[in-house]
């Protein structure tokens, strides 16, 4: 994927960008984006600086004119790999979507790799391995034959599978995200997917993890399917997902991730053949210093009649 432009490359449009940040930052969202609205007019096929220039509005207040500028965005990036179509839906301006744009979960974690477990385990306490890890246990056979973990990301959640599991096999959108799990030599094999449009022919797994993942999927029927599909009669689904206060099925919240409810969570594994063994509220981390609560979930595949 051709790397997001995070220059204008017009030297005078970046030196106005980084003035637009400075006022930003000293409580002046205003007169930013006017500034970085000077800026564009220099440089006005610089996707990342329309997305910019959205954020600065709406923190201004300014949601219509926020609004054209992520639509501006999206017109010169319809992959829309920076997110200004969930922008658009989270202020009411663009219909809500069962899933956000592959591009965007893909360049999110492309760009966060280098960072990734500096982050999420040391400064946001991250916990889904350590929550799961026991719960797997005690739903299997003592050894899985092949274990799935899908959305593996720089493999924490296999450096629990590793010491359980004869064959492991990490699948992840990001190419970033992959390398970083290839040199920990925990896998068997490594594959860049798309959990959206996941699908793995062969030998069935008799073990499919999918932790803090479907926060980047909305919707979850299809791939609650694919994995009802690829696991063995009896085969175990573990899985977490970030819970929703709201009465609807699912949520995109301002994070720009997915909360889901018990009830659809229930709903959706009943109807691809999935019996619940355990469904328990744990913390997943902490965000903005308040703790994310969500749902880990063991279920297993129902048995064939």
């Amino acid at each position: 994927m051709k790397p997001l432009q995070a220059s204008s490359g017009d030297l005078t449009a970046d030196r106005r960008a980084d003035f637009a940040e400075m006022l930003l930052a000293s409580g002046e969202p205003i007169q930013a984006a006017e500034l970085l609205l000077g800026a564009l007019e220099l440089a006005p096929q610089w996707a990342a600086g329309w997305y910019r220039l959205g954020e600065m509005q709406e923190v201004a207040g300014l949601l219509d004119q926020a609004a054209q500028a992520w639509l501006m965005a999206l017109q010169l990036d319809p992959a829309d790999r920076l997110g200004a179509s969930l922008k658009l839906q989270l202020i009411g301006h663009a219909p809500p979507a069962a899933a956000p744009p592959s591009a965007f979960v893909e360049t999110l974690f492309d760009h966060y790799a280098d960072r990734f477990e500096e982050s999420l385990v040391g400064k946001l306490g991250y916990r889904m391995p350590e929550v799961l890890d026991p719960a797997i246990r005690a739903a299997g056979p003592g050894r899985f034959r092949l274990a799935l973990d899908l959305g593996c990301g720089t493999g924490l959640m296999g450096e629990r599978l590793r010491p359980i599991v004869d064959r492991l096999e990490g699948y992840d959108i990001s190419a970033s995200m992959l390398r970083k799990a290839r040199a920990k030599d925990i896998y068997d094999q490594l594959s860049k997917a798309d959990l959206q449009h996941f699908s793995r022919p062969g030998a069935k797994a008799d073990l499919v993890v999918a932790a803090d993942v479907f926060i980047y999927v909305g919707a979850l029927e299809r791939i609650v399917g694919t994995v009802a599909d690829i696991l063995v009669d009896g085969g175990v689904f573990a899985f977490s997902v970030e819970a929703t206060a709201g009465g609807d099925d699912f949520a995109l919240l301002p994070s720009r991730r997915y909360a889901h409810s018990e009830a659809y969570v229930r709903r959706i594994l009943a109807a691809s053949g999935f019996a619940i063994l355990s469904l328990e509220s744990t913390t997943i981390r902490q965000d903005r210093g308040e703790p994310v609560e969500g749902l880990a979930v063991i279920a297993r595949r129902s048995m064939a009649e």
